[in-house]
């Protein structure tokens, strides 16, 4: 066994404990479905239906149906949260609307990216191996259950609180960073699909203030997220707040800032354009002057 697959089996328990562990806590005071706690079957559903997609994907050896699975793992278990929660308040409603149209927006426009480019080539050393490839699947259902966790702990809660200051703020919050995240994403859509920006870096929009405005407007977004749903959380379902935290750390340690500037500097690296573009342009958090 290669030493990749033998890693891929000790992380693959521990992805599901995390599971566990968030379910449990993020349970605490909530809501039931039968017997089971609401919040609980929202995280073994999430890991779930990675696994079924996950079967015709390795037979397949195709990442094609990866973003598209994500996306309905967000929608399927935000609307069987607010179909079987006894509470339907606006805190809920505005938390899982806030859910359902960042989660169609991105997941239509990755669609579309792969339908494109046609392939993902993060995948072509993962596809081969069974854990590894079943490892990336999993460790996605975790990423939906934490990146949601802040909204779903809320919703299922069995604390119910008026919409307030707290709702004002996050939404004002979600839709700035929502916003961000459209805006810089079409406009950098624009700038490749041009024949004459071919091998070039875009440098100009929002992508002039940060050279990742669409990361930073998907931090903010979750932020608001969190903020919103903080008023309704109590005891240990305050672990759901990790929530924003989570998609800071991913985003910029380790998925998605680190391999786009990697991949930036392999192709720019020592150009002189790029290099006054990287001096002059903050990686993250768009300067305002």
């Amino acid at each position: 066994m290669k030493q990749s697959d033998r890693k891929a089996l000790v992380i693959f328990p521990l992805v599901l404990l995390i599971g566990a562990l968030l379910a449990v806590a993020g349970s605490s005071g909530g809501s039931f479905v039968g017997a089971i706690p609401t919040f609980t079957l929202a995280v073994a559903a999430a890991i779930t239906i990675q696994w079924i997609v996950f079967i015709p994907s390795f037979m397949k050896q195709t990442e094609k149906f990866y973003d598209i699975t994500g996306t309905l793992t967000y929608v399927s278990i935000t609307v069987m949260i607010l179909l079987v929660i006894p509470k339907l308040d606006a805190r809920s409603l505005l938390l899982g609307a806030l859910v359902l149209a960042w989660t169609l927006r991105l997941g239509i426009f990755l669609f579309r990216r792969i339908s494109k480019a046609g392939k993902d080539d993060r995948f072509d050393a993962l596809k081969p191996s069974f854990v590894r490839f079943l490892n990336v699947w999993t460790i996605q259902g975790l990423w939906v259950t934490f990146t949601a966790a802040a909204a779903w702990v809320a919703m299922t809660s069995g604390k119910s609180v008026p919409l307030d200051g707290f709702a004002v703020l996050g939404l004002v919050l979600w839709v700035v960073g929502f916003g961000m995240e459209v805006i810089a994403d079409q406009q950098k859509s624009r700038f490749n699909a041009d024949p004459a920006n071919r091998g070039k870096f875009i440098s100009t929009g929002l992508w002039s203030f940060s050279r990742h405005p669409n990361y930073f407007g998907e931090i903010l977004l979750w932020i608001g997220v969190a903020i919103i749903a903080f008023p309704a959380l109590e005891g240990w379902q305050n672990v759901a707040l990790i929530s924003p935290v989570f998609v800071i750390l991913l985003l910029t340690k380790v998925s998605g800032v680190p391999l786009l500037e990697k991949k930036a500097e392999s192709k720019w690296g020592g150009q002189a354009d790029y290099e006054t573009y990287k001096a002059n342009t903050p990686v993250l958090l768009p300067k305002l002057f």
